[in-house]
């Protein structure tokens, strides 16, 4: 039997082995955690930014019409099923003010918010914005958490950036965020619209920042734990992350939530003119500048005493390349604001003052006129015949001289959506416009020369 002097003395030799003496064990199950500093490093900016994003990122859940079932669904007793899609959002205002990506709530017959304690909360779409991909849904609580928001103008390329969403959130049990970090990537990007996609993302930040899908519409933060972006997209050949995410930039999201909250909708800013839509595939490392193409007689552009065939070079302190970097400036403009244009005119440069109006007016007349537009789905024919990169649309082959005028919508141009959808034939874009509400404001998306670019119009 070991006496009870021995088992002290063991006992203290095993215990100065734990504490790494000269021949003792270094490590010890159930030993006491490693040093302070060591557990001091482990909290990075990373874990502290989430920690102050994290309480008010939310899941939003949508379902939508169900498709007509077809003859040999109601033979056979198919049940029609209710789509659903999952993406996120953040919470702008302690009143329950929530910022999404449209594409998230489009057609959403109900939305449900799941907050990061699990609750599930009725959502209201307050309103969308199709150009900007930015939507608002409003909850009935108040006190919830907030987002701190950020600026994107003094982004610097490689720092962090920590993206926040419920990326296939039906699968798990679960409803806290996941949290993906890299780093701003690069800034001011410019997308050009692939296959069916009739839309440009704009201006956006990019990152490599695993984005998946369900991410849609979660916070882009900085270091500081300051929203700086809504994330929208990614390029992907496999459908998930390949490190070329894209988010929305916070002060175009903030800005669009702010006049959805005020009046319901986004109230567009027209310069009164059109530029070539030149100069993206075969130009778009230049900086010689965009061609303007049609001036809206005592719109803006011509009280500044801009013509057609002039050159604008730089707008608001932003060098123009190509039509995307002018339609970039264009989309953060309200009604009222200054464009300071560098316009190279016959051998000449100055610079010139634009005071941006309201977009010019469809009245019931003109929505008749605008029937007029004749109007041929395009073909592979007609697609070798005219030169038409895009394979659906609407080729606009006869357009009264008034409405060219006004809109800058020509003959050969090709109607190939309407706020970023997509529309295959004239038979769909008819019906998109005349599905439309007096006072709507909107945008065609056209092909013209090869390349895409947009015409804002209003009904009134």
């Amino acid at each position: 039997m070991v006496s009870r002097a021995l088992r002290v003395a063991v006992l203290v030799s095993l215990v100065a082995c734990s504490s790494g003496g000269e021949n003792g064990f270094v490590h010890e199950v159930g030993a006491q955690r490693p040093v302070a500093s060591i557990d001091a490093t482990r909290r990075t900016a990373i874990v502290a930014a989430t920690e102050q994003v994290s309480a008010a990122v939310v899941s939003v859940r949508t379902t939508r019409p169900s498709p007509r079932p077809s003859a040999y669904d109601l033979w056979i007793g198919q049940p029609r099923g209710t789509p659903q899609s999952f993406g996120t959002g953040f919470i702008l205002h302690e009143n329950g003010v929530v910022i999404t990506n449209q594409h998230v709530v489009a057609d959403a017959q109900q939305v449900t918010v799941t907050l990061p304690d699990g609750t599930d909360v009725e959502g209201r779409v307050l309103g969308e914005d199709p150009l900007t991909d930015i939507a608002v849904i409003k909850l009935e609580r108040t006190g919830l958490p907030v987002v701190r928001i950020g600026t994107t103008r003094d982004l610097m390329i490689g720092e962090w950036a920590i993206a926040l969403g419920n990326p296939y959130s039906y699968l798990l049990g679960n409803s806290e965020p996941t949290v993906t970090a890299g780093v701003i990537s690069a800034t001011r990007r410019n997308i050009l619209p692939v296959g069916d996609q009739s839309g440009s993302y704009l201006d956006m930040i990019q990152t490599d920042a695993a984005i998946n899908p369900g991410n849609s519409g979660g916070p882009l933060v900085n270091a500081l734990g300051e929203v700086i972006g809504v994330n929208s997209s990614i390029f992907s050949s496999t459908g998930g992350s390949v490190g070329l995410g894209f988010a929305i930039p916070i002060e175009r999201a903030v800005r669009v939530a702010d006049e959805i909250i005020r009046n319901g909708s986004v109230r567009r800013a027209w310069v009164g003119l059109t530029v070539r839509l030149g100069g993206v595939s075969g130009e778009w490392k230049q900086s010689g500048g965009v061609t303007v193409g049609e001036v809206a007689p005592g719109g803006p552009a011509a009280r500044a005493g801009i013509q057609a065939g002039d050159v604008l070079v730089r707008a608001n302190d932003r060098p123009l390349r190509n039509y995307l970097d002018w339609d970039a400036v264009l989309l953060d403009l309200h009604v009222g604001d200054v464009v300071q244009a560098t316009v190279s005119s016959r051998g000449r440069t100055s610079t010139v003052r634009i005071v941006t109006g309201d977009l010019p007016t469809v009245t019931a007349e003109k929505v008749r006129v605008l029937s007029e537009l004749d109007l041929i789905t395009v073909t592979p024919s007609i697609r070798a015949e005219r030169g038409i990169q895009s394979s659906f649309g609407a080729l606009v082959y006869r357009v009264p001289g008034d409405i060219t005028q006004r809109t800058g919508i020509t003959v050969g141009d090709v109607i190939i959506g309407i706020n970023g959808q997509a529309l295959r034939t004239a038979e769909e874009v008819a019906e998109q416009v005349r599905g439309m509400r007096p006072g709507q404001q909107f945008y065609l998306n056209i092909e013209r020369g090869g390349m895409r670019g947009t015409v804002p119009l209003r009904l009134q």
